[in-house]
């Protein structure tokens, strides 16, 4: 019988995306009769807590870039490059301690590019092995895919959550690259899949979903423009304000209910009996959208060029609907596309990670 192995997860501390996909990714390993260790942040571990009751966690931050409400983000992390490579080499040499203490036998990071070590398995997952740069810059974008190319090959397996082929998610971002050969697509990650409704009436009534996420000072701008345009509407609207903590708060103003966090099970309930949903253009949020056969109101970052190239790439697909944050102020009324979702997305995602998970516990 195979030993159970300790296994320790290291999201990105961009945000709650990035943790959220590891999810799925920690309880199908439990599932699998292994030890998961979780190691991020303050916030992400509130998340953690939450949703893997089981795991253990370790308090190992990452690199957090600043943010801007005018500097485009492509343009702080040029600035903040070293600042990022400094944060790359500490966290290898961390890492190094902590397998060591932990016993650890394979690391999965997510994005993190310095977290990897010759004596385990290492893991990287990413969603974009080509970072997109505007159209007048996109002559360097060769840069970015070299170095993320880099990084890749210093792992036993890159884990890319997309399906292979003409149905995709991330466009450009992961398709029609010259990809190492430890890559694998693994499907869509969404800590959705897998559930039913809970039978609970706590969101029976009809109602607009606003999801926040990503950075400040954008995430208050957001919030700001967009209940003052749906306030005096007919439609109560739930605010997800994806600040988890040790207990959910609700703040009601009207016909404005706010959460500071949901549980999955709730926050599925609320999703899937929307009359409408707003959210980012961030991947994760695409991907467990896509896994309830929701459509939305995808309004991307402004300045985070990977964000506006999903919102635009999914919009033409007929998937989703977008609109720039600059125009929310003459959006009342939220027309919903009814899109084609293709059938199989969920079994084929099924598959590509049974299959992928099957190689990375293999001795």
């Amino acid at each position: 019988m195979d030993r159970r192995k300790n296994i320790l997860i290291c999201p990105l501390e961009w945000g709650l995306g990035h943790a959220g996909r590891m999810i799925p990714l920690a309880r199908e390993l439990q599932q699998r009769n292994n030890n998961v260790i979780t190691a991020c942040g303050r916030a992400h571990q509130e998340l953690f807590r939450r949703e893997l009751p089981e795991a253990s966690h370790i308090h190992f931050p990452g690199f957090r870039p600043g943010y801007s409400g005018i500097i485009p983000q492509y343009i702080l992390l040029l600035f903040e490059t070293p600042l990022l490579f400094y944060h790359i080499v500490t966290e290898h040499f961390r890492l190094k301690r902590i397998i060591r203490k932990h016993n650890i036998d394979i690391v999965i990071s997510d994005n993190r590019f310095g977290l990897w070590n010759r004596k385990v398995k290492s893991i990287y997952v990413t969603h974009m092995p080509l970072i997109p740069l505007p159209e007048r810059l996109r002559f360097l974008e060769w840069i970015g895919v070299l170095f993320h190319r880099f990084f890749i090959r210093r792992y036993s397996l890159c884990l890319i959550p997309d399906l292979p082929g003409k149905i995709n998610l991330s466009g450009r971002l992961a398709h029609g690259l010259k990809l190492p050969s430890n890559v694998r697509y693994i499907g869509i990650l969404s800590r959705f899949s897998g559930m039913t409704a809970s039978g609970s009436a706590g969101f029976d009534y009809p109602h607009n979903t606003l999801v926040l996420s990503g950075p400040e000072p954008q995430r208050s701008i957001l919030r700001k423009k967009l209940t003052n345009a749906l306030h005096h509407g007919d439609t109560r609207t739930v605010v997800l304000e994806g600040k988890p903590g040790p207990e959910t708060r609700t703040t009601e103003n009207g016909k404005i209910i706010s959460f500071n966090h949901l549980c999955t099970q709730e926050m599925r309930d609320v999703l899937v009996s929307s009359t409408s949903i707003i959210t980012r253009s961030g991947y994760s949020s695409v991907m467990e959208l896509v896994s309830l056969r929701c459509s939305a109101m995808l309004i991307p970052t402004p300045g985070q060029t990977e964000q506006e190239y999903l919102a635009e790439y999914l919009a033409a697909k007929g998937w989703f609907l977008t609109v720039p944050q600059r125009q929310i102020d003459r959006m009342i009324t939220l027309p919903h596309p009814e899109p084609s979702w293709p059938c199989n997305i969920t079994e084929e995602s099924r598959k590509l990670l049974g299959k992928a998970l099957d190689e990375i516990l293999d001795q």
